[in-house]
């Protein structure tokens, strides 16, 4: 057995062991083109702002630029709820 043959995880090893992956299942829920739970919270947030409030004149327009910052955001990386925090936590020196 030579060393190019130790690779334990090639295609022919696991005969009958191989599902198609749909790309349905490794996509985040969207909601308006926003992830699912940061679409539900802006429109909350919109919602009691604007009716609990009574202040739709600044609740519509707050709902509207946080959706579409949240659309465009989500256009570039549909996962930046998951990365964002992560992201913040990094020092700047591993900025480059």
């Amino acid at each position: 057995m030579n060393a190019g043959d130790q690779s334990a995880t090639r295609s022919e090893d696991l005969h009958g062991y191989t599902l198609p992956l749909r790309t349905s299942l490794t996509r985040p829920i969207l909601m308006g083109g926003a992830p699912r739970a940061f679409a539900i919270l802006n429109a909350t947030f919109g919602a009691a702002i604007g009716l609990g409030l009574q202040q739709p004149l600044i609740g519509l327009p707050l709902w509207l630029v946080l959706q579409g910052a949240a659309v465009w955001a989500a256009t570039r990386d549909s996962w930046f709820i998951e990365t964002w925090p992560r992201h913040l936590a990094k020092p700047v020196y591993f900025a480059s």
